[in-house]
C-alpha cells in the first residue's frame, strides 16, 4: 500500500481487514467495521485486553442485542445516525462494553455502517481527525460491497414476487431457485404485510430492517417493500402453536416499531401458514384480505392480526356479493330501520352492539351508555316487533353477519 505520513489512509487497500488493521497501527486499539445492521464485516486484529463486548460480537459475528439497546437508550446510535462527527462513548460496564470511540459510514445521508474502537487511553483531535478520513476509505470499500449485494437482493426479491403473484407454479422450478439463491422455503412459512400510512422512506426502511435484525422474534425468509406495505415471508421456530407466535410477532412488530420511529396508523396482519412454497401467494392474499378487514372493521377485529383468527369475517365479502346477486334484504333489519325513522328510536344500534358483545348485557349496557333495564326493556321490545328470537343461536349469527354487511354499503 502506498501512503504518505499525512495521510495514513492513502492508496488502495485490498479489503476492510486492511483497513481496520491500519486504524488499529494509528489508534493503537482494537477496531471493528459493522454494517448499518451491527454485523461485523471486518475486525483488526487485538491483544488480550480486550473488553466482552467485543469478544461477544467477533464470536457471533454481530453486536449483541443487550449492547445495541444499551447505546439506543444512551442516545449514541441516534448520534451515530445524525452526524458523520466521531463519537466518544464512556465504559458501559452493565454490558460489557469498554470506552469506545465510533464513526458512522456514510454516502451522504444513507448509513452504510459504522467504525468501533475500543479505547484504552485518551484520544487526540488529531487522532479523531483519521478516524474521520478512515470512514471515507470504508464507504469506497463498502459501496463496492453493496452493489454486489443489491444485485443479489434484487434478484431475491424477483423471486419473492413470483411466489407472491403465483408465476412460479412448479415446485421443482422453485427449489431450483431457492437453491440459487440460497433461500430456505421448508418447514411451514407464512406472509405477513405491515401497511403504513405513507410509502416507505429510506431511514423508516432503515429503522424495519434494524428491528427485523436485532429482534430474532421470528425466522424471516424474505422481504419486499411495495410503497407503503412491507412484506415478509417468515418461519415460526419449531413450537407447538407456530399460529400464535406469528401473531404475535406482529402485534410485537407493530407496538415496537411505532413507538421507535413515532409512525402512525401501522397496520399488520398475517396469512394462514402452509407447509408448501406453491401456497404462498395464498397467504399473501390472505394477508391482504385480513388488512382489509381490520381497516372496515376496525371496532369489530381490533385485536385480531391473523387471517387464521377472522373467523366469519374471511368470508364477508363473498356472502356480501352472494347478497347483492341475490338482492336480498334481512326482514328484521328492514323492521327495525322503518321503526327508528318512524320513532327517532335507536333499535337497529341496540341489536347491532348486543351482538357484538356476543349477547352480555352489561357489556352492551356499558358500549350504549344505558343501564341494563334499559337494554333490557330494548331486547324486549325489539322481540315484540320482529318475532327475533334471541335463543336462537343461528338467527343470531345470522343477524349479525347481516348487520357487518350493511356496513359495505356505505
Amino acid at each position: 500500500m502506498k501512503h504518505d505520513s499525512q495521510d495514513p489512509f492513502q492508496g488502495t487497500f485490498r479489503s476492510l481487514e486492511e483497513v481496520a488493521d491500519r486504524i488499529r497501527e494509528r489508534l493503537h486499539c482494537p477496531v471493528t467495521i459493522e454494517d448499518a445492521n451491527h454485523r461485523i464485516l471486518a475486525y483488526s486484529t487485538h491483544d488480550e485486553d480486550v473488553d466482552p463486548a467485543r469478544i461477544a460480537t467477533i464470536m457471533r459475528r454481530k453486536v449483541p442485542e443487550n449492547v445495541i439497546k444499551t447505546l439506543w437508550k444512551n442516545g449514541v446510535i441516534p448520534k451515530l445516525f445524525e452526524s458523520e462527527e466521531p463519537v466518544v462513548i464512556p465504559a458501559i460496564e452493565s454490558v460489557g462494553l469498554g470506552r469506545r470511540v465510533a464513526v458512522s459510514v456514510r454516502k451522504n445521508n444513507e448509513i452504510l455502517g459504522f467504525i468501533w474502537a475500543q479505547l484504552n487511553g485518551e484520544v487526540s483531535e488529531e487522532e479523531l481527525g483519521l478516524f474521520k478520513k478512515a470512514a471515507k476509505v470504508v464507504k469506497n470499500q463498502m459501496l463496492q460491497m453493496q452493489i454486489k449485494q443489491r444485485k443479489s437482493e434484487e434478484d431475491h426479491r424477483e423471486f419473492f414476487w413470483q411466489l407472491l403473484t403465483n408465476h412460479l407454479k412448479d415446485a421443482d422450478a422453485i427449489q431450483a431457485q431457492s437453491e440459487k439463491y440460497h433461500i430456505r422455503l421448508d418447514g411451514q412459512l407464512a406472509v405477513v404485510v405491515f401497511g403504513f400510512d405513507e410509502e416507505i422512506h429510506q431511514s423508516l426502511e432503515r429503522h424495519i430492517h434494524y428491528y427485523i435484525e436485532a429482534s430474532r422474534q421470528i425466522g424471516i425468509v424474505c422481504s419486499a417493500i411495495d410503497g407503503n406495505q412491507l412484506i415478509l415471508l417468515v418461519r415460526p421456530h419449531p413450537t407447538d402453536a407456530p399460529g400464535k407466535e406469528v401473531s404475535d410477532f406482529v402485534q410485537t412488530f407493530m407496538e415496537k416499531i411505532s413507538e421507535r420511529v413515532n409512525v402512525e396508523a401501522l397496520q399488520g396482519a398475517a396469512g394462514k401458514l402452509y407447509h408448501s412454497p406453491l401456497h404462498i401467494h395464498a397467504s399473501y392474499k390472505e394477508a391482504l384480505h385480513t388488512l382489509s378487514v381490520k381497516e372496515r372493521f376496525a371496532e369489530e377485529v381490533s385485536d385480531i392480526n391473523s387471517y387464521q383468527d377472522l373467523g366469519i369475517f374471511q368470508f364477508i365479502d363473498y356472502l356480501y356479493e352472494k347478497r347483492v346477486r341475490d338482492h336480498y334484504t334481512n326482514q328484521y333489519i328492514e323492521t327495525l330501520r322503518a321503526y327508528d325513522k318512524k320513532h327517532r328510536s335507536d333499535l337497529l344500534r341496540t341489536i347491532s352492539v348486543y351482538l357484538r358483545s356476543d349477547s352480555n348485557v352489561n357489556e352492551a349496557s356499558k358500549a350504549l351508555h344505558v343501564h341494563a333495564n334499559t337494554l333490557n326493556y330494548r331486547l324486549k321490545r325489539i322481540a315484540d316487533l320482529t318475532g327475533f328470537n334471541f335463543k336462537d343461536p343461528n338467527q343470531k349469527v345470522t343477524l349479525y353477519i347481516d348487520l357487518m354487511m350493511e356496513r359495505l354499503k356505505r
